[in-house]
């Protein structure tokens, strides 16, 4: 009875740590790109916006 319980705590922490490994550069990136608030205008971003804007206005 023992012994299965530390068969299957240890593939359970196997599977526990692959997972980390694999979810960990997804999490990092989206906690990266998290940090900005609202749209950024930037380059083509900025263009498409003034001329919406100024469609808008006329």
């Amino acid at each position: 009875m023992m012994t299965a319980l530390i068969h299957t705590s240890a593939v359970a922490l196997r599977i526990l740590a692959l997972s980390a490994m694999m979810i960990a550069p997804v999490g990092a990136l989206a906690w990266s790109n998290a940090g900005s608030l609202g749209i950024e205008k930037q380059g083509a971003g900025l263009v498409l916006f003034v001329t919406l804007q100024r469609q808008s206005m006329s």
